[in-house]
């Protein structure tokens, strides 16, 4: 009976975390991230969800003759914001998922 006591007890461990995990996230989705280039003549904006909220393109950055500039500008900044994203949620979920396989 003793085993019992313990797997009751380590069931509730694993469902305390994995609702703050779920709490995590949810605040890791709502959270904005912004990624700029090039003096931020070009900013994206996502939340951790990875959804594009905003983007803002300064007039200098548009000049009609050079629009391979403009997007080589906006992917940069996508992948700023992008990055961001991926190192906080390490940061953030990683802590629930070290030492676990396949995480």
């Amino acid at each position: 009976m003793r085993g019992m006591g313990n797997m009751q007890g380590m069931m509730k461990q694993v469902q305390k975390m994995q609702k703050q995990m779920g709490e995590a996230q949810e605040a890791l989705n709502a959270k904005e991230f912004v990624g700029i280039a090039s003096g931020e003549t070009v900013k994206m904006t996502m939340t951790g969800d990875k959804k594009v909220i905003n983007v803002e393109i300064a007039k200098e950055a548009v000049d009609p003759d050079d629009i391979e500039m403009l997007q080589d500008l906006i992917l940069m900044a996508t992948n700023d914001v992008l990055a961001k994203i991926e190192a906080e949620t390490e940061a953030t979920m990683g802590k629930y998922t070290k030492g676990l396989p396949g995480f």
